[in-house]
């Protein structure tokens, strides 16, 4: 049996700043191997600013520790210094063109790669992608808040960080709460049916896995759940002739049906808009 040879790029800068302060990079890791793919490239760009590293220690020793962490779970850091310019009207900006060497890695790697798993939201890479796909690439993107529209479209496949479990820890302050996908946890899904009769259903993947093409919930074989919600239940802000959508991404609590032996969420939250 042949495996898929994948190759991973994360655009640390732009998660981080939208949404992904709290990513966890050994599971980004386990769901690009999801299908027991190879690991041939994988990538993680950091901008530095060595201005403020001279003069802030905690930056520093912060960033020191985060580059080092990434290492230990065998990411190649690619570290790219800041520039410092001062535009027309006086403004002093930075710039580190992490992007740049992003895509020409990319590109020259992919001779190796099935498949290119893309971790950014910014629509710069939109041309990136197409070079990939006219090479024989596979293109996948996992991005959270702030996600071109353009980067989602072209790409073969786009997921929201959001939807993976455990890629962002959930906001809830509790301890107890049971694990990702048992009665009792909080998960992230989107509503993908509504009744105008008051109620709809939300869709969630339950472990990372394969065959996520797979999203009848009916078959055996997919790793979705499907979950009951009352339109009262559904948080302020959302109106119920909204659903259903995929641009909602929801967070709520899986629980027990009042009425029948099927889950229930409870406790809905919307945590991203794409």
């Amino acid at each position: 049996m042949s495996f898929a040879k994948v190759g991973v790029y994360v655009d640390v800068s732009n998660i981080y700043l939208n949404g992904g302060q709290r990513l966890q990079y050994d599971v980004l890791r386990e769901f690009a191997c999801r299908d027991d793919a190879e690991l041939v490239r994988l990538n993680a760009y950091v901008s530095y600013d060595r201005e403020r590293a001279e003069r802030d220690e905690t930056y520093r020793k912060g960033t020191q520790n985060f580059h080092s962490a990434l290492r230990d779970l065998g990411y190649k850091v690619i570290v790219k210094e800041i520039s410092w310019f001062v535009d027309e009207n006086g403004v002093r900006y930075g710039k580190a063109n992490a992007d740049l060497e992003l895509a020409v890695d990319a590109l020259l790697q992919s001779v190796n790669l099935d498949r290119v798993l893309l971790v950014s939201g910014d629509g710069d890479f939109v041309q990136v992608v197409r070079a990939l796909q006219d090479k024989g690439c596979r293109v996948e993107v996992v991005a959270l808040d702030n996600v071109s529209s353009k980067l989602r479209h072209e790409a073969d496949f786009f997921i929201s960080g959001y939807l993976i479990p455990n890629l962002v820890p959930t906001a809830s302050p509790r301890n107890d709460l049971a694990p990702w996908g048992e009665i009792g946890s909080r998960v992230r899904g989107w509503c993908y049916w509504h009744s105008d009769q008051g109620y709809g259903f939300m869709r969630y993947l339950k472990t990372i896995a394969p065959n996520l093409w797979l999203t009848d919930t009916r078959n055996p074989n997919s790793p979705y759940g499907s979950v009951f919600f009352h339109d009262s239940s559904l948080p302020e802000g959302v109106r119920p002739g909204q659903l259903p959508t995929r641009n909602y991404i929801f967070e709520f609590e899986l629980a027990r049906s009042e009425r029948t032996e099927n889950l229930q969420a409870i406790n809905i939250e919307l945590i991203s808009r794409l």
